[in-house]
């Protein structure tokens, strides 16, 4: 029984054991993924968001001055003694006041009013404001990293593919060294190739793991994880002007700026507000009391009032305010303008990059596949001994050469989508965010 007991227990850790596998797995992410948690754990990003909120919090404070103003007031006074002329009382032992107090002040230019409409304008810019930088985060910090893991990744592969080619020419080499078809410098040349090989390899192992660390901190990971390659986008790249035609449209930075240029409007419209008089209202409920009491004391009374304030002369500050706002509402046109022609450059550079890329790839490819069958064919003949080390050799190098410019082309040609659905302004709503 013992024995059996002792044969039934290398079962059970194995059962726990594949038990507890799926907890120790790493999580995959895509590249959309990637994007999703960066934009809620990006510390970059949280501070882009306090934009939102302040401009929110301006909002508010914008309309506190359209509403009146309660104030409360209450107040207790003790004296010394009291006192008396002749038989009036003068100064009482204690005294208290209290009261309420309403006031309301609007400009009759209507200038609260229009600074409401500029904080609505300010939230609704903000929110542009914020979305390209998404856009300009999730492109530089999380597609590019992205991308440079799955190059690491591949030129990683790269490096092991041609280890294990040299090791087998190394032994071929060996073999032939010891019937006698080639020299020993063969060998030599071959033990030197192999040597390079295995320090390519580890400085593809530890650049793979700098680019996962990069893209983790970019991130907001902190587990370990795997990556889910996508597969390539295909199809015919539509003409530039299609393309200029969506960014200005769809581009978020431009239409902050185009609501740049209202708020400058407006403002100009509330700073030429101060010309106009204001009107003030108040009312007032007050109550008093005193120990020992006057004969004419007035305990409560309520009043109200109003009044009209018109500043004729403010050492020419007002008109100093209007000629600046209309400076800044000429800027905000200027800024719009250059940012256009910023914006069409941007997209024909994209759109000449993705042309590029795409046109490379594709010669790549076919030199890829010439190489790999160069090489095999020179292997084979080198086993037959119709070749010579330096054939191979030679062979091996523009093989890793090709395969490495595959790699290379292959995710700058994704990229380059990317960076085109950036200049269009459509690349937030790509990774699924609104």
């Amino acid at each position: 029984m013992k024995r059996g007991f002792l044969n039934l227990v290398p079962g059970v850790a194995v059962v726990l054991l594949l038990a507890a596998t799926p907890a120790l797995r790493a999580a995959e992410y895509s590249l959309d993924d990637l994007c999703r948690i960066a934009l809620t754990q990006s510390e970059k990003l949280k501070v882009a968001e306090e934009n939102l909120t302040i401009a929110e919090v301006g909002k508010d404070k914008a309309l506190s001055y359209l509403l009146p103003r309660l104030t409360a007031t209450a107040g207790y006074s003790q004296y010394t003694e009291k006192k008396y002329a002749g038989t009036s009382l003068i100064q009482p032992e204690n005294a208290s006041a209290w009261g309420l107090r309403l006031d309301e002040t609007v400009s009759l230019s209507g200038r609260e009013l229009t600074a409401l409409e500029i904080s609505k304008q300010n939230v609704t810019r903000s929110r542009y404001d914020l979305a390209a930088v998404r856009e300009d985060y999730l492109l530089r910090y999380v597609a590019a990293a992205y991308y440079n893991v799955l190059m690491a990744r591949k030129g990683l592969d790269i490096a092991e593919a041609n280890l294990e080619r040299l090791a087998k020419y190394r032994n071929a080499a060996e073999q032939r060294l010891k019937i006698g078809e080639v020299t020993r410098t063969v060998l030599l040349r071959a033990e030197g190739e192999l040597s390079g090989a295995k320090s390519d390899r580890l400085q593809a192992q530890n650049g793979l793991e700098l680019a996962i660390a990069v893209l983790a901190s970019n991130s907001g990971i902190r587990d370990p994880f795997t990556l889910k390659e996508a597969p390539m986008e295909v199809g015919e790249i539509p003409a530039l002007p299609s393309f200029q035609r969506q960014a200005f449209a769809v581009r978020a930075d431009l239409k902050g700026l185009e609501i740049q240029k209202q708020i400058a409007a407006d403002q100009t419209r509330f700073t030429e507000g101060a010309f106009w008089p204001s009107v003030s209202v108040f009312g007032v409920y007050a109550g008093a009391d005193q120990s020992p009491a006057q004969g004419s004391l007035n305990r409560e009374s309520i009043y109200a009032g109003a009044a009209l304030n018109f500043p004729f002369f403010e050492g020419g500050l007002r008109k100093a305010e209007v000629q600046e706002a209309k400076v800044r509402e000429r800027q905000a046109t200027l800024f719009y303008e250059d940012l256009k022609k910023s914006i069409e450059i941007e997209v024909q550079t994209a759109y000449l990059d993705l042309v590029t890329q795409k046109g490379t790839l594709q010669f790549l490819n076919d030199q890829m596949v010439f190489a790999r069958d160069n090489y095999r064919a020179v292997a084979r003949q080198f086993d037959f001994g119709l070749s010579s080390s330096l054939d191979v050799l030679d062979a091996n190098t523009l093989l890793v050469a090709a395969e490495r410019k595959v790699a290379a082309a292959l995710y700058n040609y994704q990229l380059a989508l990317l960076r085109m659905k950036k200049a269009t302004g459509t690349l937030l709503p790509t990774v699924g965010v609104k």
